[in-house]
């Protein structure tokens, strides 16, 4: 048996699987390291990970000393978390992570030690200004990766977008292992417009669902952007709402387009990536991002292949690849 602690942002989620890989317990926090951030200290989210952890045995029925081991991932292991642990440095395979795994005891959370998982950044050392866009990092994204290499067919490369307030996007080597990572704040940047902008009448304040979505629109505002600016074509979002459409839908579709575009865009001018026509996309995660995301990507026309993946019911991504880490760490 293990037990996964993903942390990330804003929640922390719980994990306890049985032998065969299947989930036992699960417990789940609104606490995050935006809480150590804000506090100053880690001790709401010390607390957080030590409720959900006994949570998940005593729902169980076990206990900590029967466990093969605790692993943990994301923002858990940055400066804000529980245990910094420096990123590994690309490209990186599932063996690297296992051999960056530092063990650390915290007796006030539990009573064995946790293995936290590192992250990963495109380089080392110093980054000079005019090269800021080949540099990204990650938190979190490497596990889901690891997890997505774990299901996927073996010997091909692969570009994973996993869409959320912060896109990310990782490419990977036909051997498995992990290139380079860009990060995208268009679902922030997207909040922002929606809520508190101009904009936010013409959207109605509100996102893009899965039962209001409109390709229409979402190609007209991703195709205005490409053609004028992002600027130009966020501002005409209030052109769609005033003289084509008043359906507040209709805007708000448009205006995700034109968010999106420069996350398409950037695919394929970025130096933090290794792609090319012949790498396989796969898009996991929120909805209607993905559907949006690959809809976008075929429409550009780029990529020979855009398709989504979907985790099994009941398992996320991060818990997968950080349980695909401990079981190939138990395994030497």
């Amino acid at each position: 048996m293990m037990l996964t602690i993903d942390t990330g942002t804003t929640n922390t989620r719980v994990c306890l699987w049985d032998a065969g890989g299947h989930p036992m317990a699960a417990a789940s926090s609104g606490t995050g390291v935006r809480d150590t951030a804000v506090d100053g200290n880690n001790s709401r989210l010390r607390e957080a990970v030590r409720g959900c952890l006994a949570h998940c045995v005593e729902e169980a029925g076990v206990s900590f000393e029967e466990l093969e081991g605790i692993y943990a991932s994301g923002m858990i292991t940055s400066n804000v978390g529980l245990c910094e642990v420096p990123h590994l440095v690309a490209p990186a395979g599932i063996d690297d992570f296992v051999q960056g795994v530092h063990s650390e005891l915290l007796p006030d959370v539990c009573p064995v030690p946790i293995h936290f998982i590192p992250g990963v950044k495109n380089r080392d050392g110093a980054v000079e200004l005019d090269r800021v866009e080949e540099m990204d990092i990650m938190r979190g994204e490497e596990v889901e990766s690891l997890a997505l290499l774990d299901a996927l067919p073996k010997g091909i490369s692969y570009l994973f977008v996993l869409p959320g307030s912060h896109t990310k996007f990782v490419s990977t080597d036909s051997g498995g292992r992990l290139t380079g990572c860009l990060t995208s704040i268009a679902g922030e940047l997207l909040a922002a417009l929606s809520q508190h902008s101009i904009l936010a009448d013409a959207v109605g304040h509100s996102f893009v669902t899965r039962e209001s979505y409109r390709l229409e629109y979402l190609l007209a505002g991703y195709r205005t952007a490409a053609a004028s600016s992002f600027g130009r074509a966020a501002f005409s979002t209030r052109i769609v709402s005033q003289f084509v459409d008043s359906d507040p839908a209709a805007a708000a579709n448009f205006l995700f387009g034109a968010v999106l575009q420069g996350d398409v865009q950037a695919v394929r001018a970025s130096r933090a990536l290794s792609v090319g026509r012949e790498t396989r996309v796969v898009v996991s995660g929120k909805e209607p991002l993905c559907t949006a995301i690959i809809d976008l990507m075929r429409e550009d026309g780029y990529f020979a292949s855009v398709e989504r993946f979907i985790p099994p019911e009941g398992m996320s991504l991060s818990g997968l690849g950080t349980l695909a880490v401990a079981r190939r760490a138990a395994a030497r």
